[in-house]
């Protein structure tokens, strides 16, 4: 346990976690060792791990008689059900349990937190006004005992007061709370709660400047204080800011690992990353990426609009589309997150700004113009650069559309300076193609050339494939842009283009001949004896940025027989495999069951009361959990196994890229240095080069 607490307090939290683990197999942990435990577990990532330990000290401090202990761990319960699965019934259930214990008790550590939890419980369902309530309890009750129950509390308050409508005084709450991150007097995982809090609510209020601040101090912080289960959100929201400053190799890269890291364990909230994957690859112009990436957060339980349906309008389906997008303003998908904003009109400005688009398209110029005067009033309210930067863009499409051409120009113009001021190129770039539709509406060619060029040169020093080859066919609607003018410096996403004037880097080469495999890297060639890693790396180099499953870079190997041997590899080999073990371990499935238990109670009250909001969503939390469980369970109870080819592939698939890159990297260090920044293997592996490589590879 002393080693354990040392591992802890120098950040080491995987060496702590072991050692707590292999402790608690074999002595019967006390309440206060259990309570560390849920927390270091916390810490390296392993969430079931950290709601158990809670759960057990729970139970222990009930067997003992200590009420109060009891009540502080069924709060924690509900704390980490609140920030990592957002599955309201259980989170209300342990609530209830705390204060049953608490009967006779006032103004403790744990009344602050509980008011935290009823805060954002209140404010996930939209609740803005009690919500606001319970946060001022929050701040009120732990600025006497519990400092950082005070801070969450007041992010929670200043969230609310901003959905309110005052945005001033919400900022300077938010500058109030942001103290403590910076204070150092707050344990590492309540700052890195905070941190996230912060970001979070900042980058659902299209805060744009203050998110990217705070996501840069926490990135800072996190280099010496990793808190495991923390990663994928500060990914989510570092990909959102490399998207919007037009980074999208690396906004796609880091989408990717917040995938990897947010799929386990109960978390509903893994649709959002994939939502954000998704509208990278929108505006990158893949649109089949895009596409699978929204439906498969659908498939997740999350909202991808209105993401799906701009996909379906650049497919050129806008009667899909079109449906899509009132269906999704017209009936809301609830999904309880913290990671967006609830369902108010915050929440329905990034779908009207889609309807506008889509509309306009479909030729319903008064339902676009209804959706474009919403998002006036929305982005008025909310006083954000971002949503009056969207909010003029609709504005112009709506009004170029209707003819009206010099109200265009102007709204255009507006869209141009703010998104500009907000710095997000791609948005520019839009904004400056619909700017130069409008002067070419006026009859003022010369002016829509200056705005093609401009928006054809960010698009294509961006990798935005399908906007530059919209803005080459608007320039043909007019006369021709002169040759080269779409011509800019190669991004990390548009692999094969270049520069006028660059050399060419078609020496990259990675070929097999024979034995060997020839590999040319900026003007150095080397040559490898036949590897397996070699066949995934050939791979993955000739499919940029898609991503393989294992069991497919296993399908493309050297073939029957591991290279060189004459014999079967028994790792290409079904036989080889064995058995992975079961999808969910038996600890696992108690913990899923114990969450239906508590969805039951919490359905047959609001049965009882008669609510048929929380009725709804109590139902579907327990469709959730249900088709979760029976992935893991067969026919009468019994336990799935796992793939377990899918799972030795992935460990020999890795082992071999790796031997792979370790040979390529003692005789070419530049190419083995690139290949390990750009390789990310796993369970699916991918090719994400950065911008310093250009050109493609000859396989």
């Amino acid at each position: 346990m002393e080693q354990a607490r040392g591992a802890a307090s120098s950040g080491d939290w995987s060496r702590a976690y072991d050692l707590l683990t292999g402790t608690d197999a074999s002595v019967r942990l006390s309440v206060d060792d259990l309570g560390f435990l849920a927390e270091v577990a916390y810490a390296a990532g392993h969430l079931d791990v950290t709601i158990e330990a809670w759960e057990r000290a729970h139970a222990e401090a009930v067997r003992l008689g200590d009420p109060i202990t009891a009540a502080g761990a069924a709060a924690r319960v509900a704390l980490h059900l609140l920030m990592d699965t957002a599955l309201m019934a259980p989170i209300r259930g342990w609530v209830k349990r705390a204060e049953r214990l608490l009967v006779g008790h006032d103004g403790t550590p744990i009344h602050a937190w509980l008011a935290v939890i009823k805060s954002y419980e209140r404010l996930m369902m939209g609740d803005v006004r009690a919500a606001h309530d319970w946060a001022s309890r929050a701040v009120a009750v732990g600025s006497t005992c519990n400092p950082a129950a005070a801070a969450i509390g007041r992010v929670a308050e200043a969230h609310a007061v901003i959905l309110e409508g005052d945005v001033r005084r919400g900022l300077e709450l938010v500058n109030e709370a942001a103290v403590a991150t910076i204070s150092g007097e707050l344990d590492a995982i309540s700052t890195g709660m905070l941190y996230c809090e912060l970001v979070c609510m900042l980058q659902g209020l299209a805060q744009y400047d203050l998110a990217e601040e705070w996501t840069e101090a926490m990135e800072r912080w996190r280099q010496g204080n990793g808190i495991g289960s923390i990663h994928g959100r500060c990914r989510v929201h570092r990909a959102e800011i490399l998207r919007l400053r037009g980074a999208f190799a690396e906004a796609e890269r880091v989408a990717l690992a917040a995938c990897a890291e947010l799929r386990p364990y109960l978390r509903r909230e893994f649709g959002w990353p994939l939502t954000e994957l998704g509208r990278v690859r929108f505006q990158m112009g893949n649109l089949r990426g895009a596409e699978e990436a929204f439906l498969a957060a659908r498939q997740s339980g999350w909202d991808p609009e209105p993401g799906l349906s701009l996909v379906r309008l650049a497919q050129g389906d806008v009667a899909l589309a079109a449906a899509s997008i009132r269906d999704a303003l017209e009936h809301p998908l609830t999904v309880p997150s913290k990671e967006v904003p609830p369902n108010t009109d915050l929440r329905r400005a990034p779908l009207l700004a889609a309807r506008v688009e889509i509309e306009v398209a479909a030729g319903d110029l008064v339902a676009a113009r209804d959706a474009a005067d919403e998002l006036a009033r929305v982005a008025a309210c909310f006083e954000s650069r971002a949503l009056a930067a969207s909010a003029a863009m609709a504005e112009g499409r709506v009004r170029v559309a209707a003819g009206e051409v010099a109200d265009a120009r102007h709204a255009f113009q507006t869209a141009v300076q703010l998104w500009s001021l907000v710095g997000a190129p791609y948005e520019v770039a839009l904004a400056r193609t619909g700017l130069a539709h409008a002067h070419r509406a006026a009859g003022d060619e010369a002016a829509a050339r200056v705005e093609l060029t401009a928006a054809g040169a960010a698009f294509e020093d961006l990798g935005a494939g399908r906007q530059t080859d919209r803005i080459a066919h608007a320039a043909g609607a007019g006369r021709k842009l002169p040759a080269g003018i779409l011509s800019g410096p190669a991004s990390a996403s548009s692999v094969g283009t270049r520069a006028p004037g660059d050399r060419q880097r078609d020496t990259n080469a990675f070929r097999q001949e024979g034995d060997y495999w020839f590999i040319s890297f900026e003007e150095h060639t080397v040559a490898l004896r036949d590897l397996k890693g070699l066949h995934y790396l050939a791979r993955l180099l000739a499919h940029q940025g898609r991503e393989f499953h294992v069991l497919d870079l296993v399908a493309s190997g050297p073939g029957l027989a591991a290279a060189h041997s004459g014999l079967p590899d028994p790792e290409l080999t079904p036989a080889g495999w064995g058995d992975a073990g079961p999808l969910l371990d038996a600890q696992a499935k108690n913990a899923y069951r114990r969450r239906l238990a508590e969805i039951d109670e919490d359905l047959e009250e609001a049965r009882l009361m008669r609510d048929s909001g929380r009725v709804v969503q109590a139902t579907a939390e327990r469709d959730f959990l249900i088709r979760e469980l029976s992935r893991a369970v067969g026919l009468s109870g019994r336990g799935r196994r796992a793939g377990a080819a899918s799972e030795r592939a992935r460990v020999s698939v890795t082992r071999a890229i790796r031997h792979a890159m370790s040979r390529i990297r003692h005789h070419d260090p530049a190419l083995g240095e690139h290949l390990e920044r750009a390789i990310r293997t796993g369970t699916y592996c991918v090719y994400l080069p950065d911008s310093r490589v250009t050109g493609s590879w000859l396989i």
